[in-house]
């Protein structure tokens, strides 16, 4: 029999308009005078509830905002067969337009939502207090020579999209999120499960808009995001797994000491190792990374 997650905050659901599309959020607490509210963006494939047992784990009251991305969790596709990067910054420029339009915020990212906070920072220097980065190495530099293949792979798959399987039961989604991540306990992937995927006819389907997984004919460029990067005005905790993410997603492909060169240029970093944590560290150490973002928030 599995356990119930214990939850300790409840959430509330809300939905807000952002550049056309019904973006999902959820909210923890209540404003407070002079507290900026702490911003948290999802990684690829995953959805605003990942926060939870982090959150549960904070110490005191603040107001706390995650966001679904489109086409991602609660939120509208967006009515494309793509999905572009600038999009994401685009999207998060209006949600702290609506949430705190006179005042900076904290943000924190994992993994795709690190990668867009730390660009965004960049962008929008003055709309950010303090920076929280989990595991948002970026990717590798792409030769302009690529292209042509790039394209023509893009082209190849939208004449056949990408589709998402469907699972018979929750249980199966749970199942599904524990061989993804072995330090998830059962518990805590039961509950995810209903928040990861949603009924349909066909079963238990992610919540996610198959396009996704389309490649992307946009290459990756290094020398674009550094010149972000390098505009970063607020303080940033940069927090990774005890296990070798980079080694293992990328290989020889994105070498380490290319990202120690590009977290070198970020103005001001703290960094910190999380022990017996992989990938998805706010799952596997929500006390320890807990405990981290409320001292680098109050620092």
């Amino acid at each position: 029999m599995t356990h119930v997650y214990p939850l300790r905050r409840s959430s509330r659901s809300e939905f807000l308009t952002l550049r056309g599309l019904r973006h999902h959020v959820l909210r923890w607490g209540q404003p407070l005078p002079g507290q900026p509210p702490l911003v948290m963006l999802h990684g690829w494939m995953d959805v605003a509830a990942s926060f939870q047992f982090v959150v549960d784990a904070l110490a005191g009251e603040r107001e706390i905002v995650a966001l679904d991305w489109r086409g991602f969790g609660l939120s509208d596709r967006a009515g494309a067969d793509c999905y572009w990067f600038p999009d994401y910054l685009g999207d998060l420029d209006a949600l702290l337009d609506r949430l705190s339009p006179g005042a900076p915020v904290d943000l924190l990212g994992h993994s795709m939502g690190g990668n867009v906070a730390m660009s965004y920072a960049g962008v929008r220097p003055q709309r950010i207090r303090r920076l929280i980065n989990l595991e948002g190495f970026g990717m590798p530099d792409v030769a302009s020579a690529a292209a042509p293949e790039r394209l023509n792979r893009w082209l190849d798959e939208l004449k056949a999209p990408p589709e998402l399987r469907p699972y018979a039961t929750l249980a199966a989604v749970a199942e599904r999120l524990m061989k993804n991540n072995a330090r998830l306990t059962p518990d805590k992937a039961a509950w995810l499960a209903g928040h990861w995927a949603r009924e349909t006819a066909e079963g238990f389907v992610l919540n996610a808009d198959p396009a996704h997984k389309l490649a992307n004919p946009v290459l990756y460029r290094k020398d674009e995001v550094l010149a972000c990067w390098r505009r970063i005005a607020a303080p940033v905790l940069w927090v990774e797994g005890s296990e070798d993410q980079l080694a293992r997603f990328w290989g020889r492909r994105f070498p380490r000491e290319d990202f120690e060169a590009r977290l070198a240029e970020v103005p001001q970093v703290q960094r910190s190792v999380l022990a017996d944590a992989g990938h998805m560290l706010h799952h596997d150490q929500p006390e320890a990374l807990a405990a981290q973002i409320d001292a680098f928030l109050a620092g």
